[in-house]
């Protein structure tokens, strides 16, 4: 029997990287996953990818026509172990290119979005489930173009321990999982011309010398959703090698 065993578990932005892994991984511990994601492309994949008992749903976290959906699928779905609330996006640009549509989006999308979703699913959260929202190290990076992505990712943190809080009352823990470099998806927001250069910037700077993997990541964010992080609530676990002290 494995840690998932009898469990379910919705992650959100799942058809690829270390959502996608994170699924994979349940799965063969024993538990169910339902998934959510943009691009037809990947959800395809992942259906050749999951069992079929597994939900995979087209769902966009900026949309709250799409998160009333998402709320009704998984009320009909059952009841829910863990969520992890993985979708997002990125993109760089000088803090004097910033403009309200492009702070607009990103908001929603990042910070909006699972402000919603949680709203929306709590009361489909087991007792002594666990809430798990992906950040980013871009929060401590200080990078001079990330200055929008990085205040969205910023907000999660902040937000999550208001919510370890609240939903202590019902033995639910809430966490935050602070990726750095990780292979699968890093940098992917940048233009091809110049992501490669970053890219290797970054990686010097990293203690261990390399990208993390997707099942790297996917690892600790199991180690989170799982028992047996019972007694961990209102933290956020870094799996950058070691880029960021904070």
């Amino acid at each position: 029997m494995g840690r998932f065993q009898g469990k379910r578990i919705l992650i959100t932005g799942g058809t690829s990287g270390m959502g996608l892994a994170g699924a994979q991984r349940i799965i063969t511990e024993g538990g169910e996953v339902a998934i959510t994601g943009l691009s037809e492309e990947r959800l395809e994949r992942a259906r050749t990818l999951l069992p079929k008992t597994s939900l995979i749903l087209k769902s966009d976290s900026a949309s709250e026509v799409d998160i009333n959906t998402l709320k009704e699928a998984i009320s009909d779905w059952g009841l829910l172990d863990g969520l992890w609330l993985n979708a997002g996006f990125a993109e760089v640009s000088s803090p004097e290119s910033v403009t309200a549509d492009s702070f607009n989006r990103m908001m929603n999308a990042n910070v909006r979005g699972p402000m919603l979703q949680l709203a929306a699913l709590s009361k489909s959260l087991n007792a002594g489930a666990s809430v798990l929202v992906t950040s980013s190290s871009s929060t401590y990076e200080g990078a001079a173009m990330t200055s929008l992505y990085a205040a969205t990712k910023g907000a999660v943190i902040a937000m999550v321990k208001s919510w370890a809080s609240a939903l202590a009352e019902r033995g639910i823990r809430a966490n935050t999982l602070v990726p750095g470099p990780i292979e699968t998806n890093f940098r992917h927001f940048m233009p091809e011309d110049s992501r490669q250069q970053f890219e290797d910037f970054v990686v010097s700077q990293v203690p261990l010398g390399r990208a993390g993997t997707a099942e790297e990541a996917a690892a600790v964010a199991l180690f989170l959703l799982s028992d047996d992080a019972s007694y961990v609530t209102g933290s956020q676990y870094a799996v950058d090698g070691g880029l960021v002290h904070y």
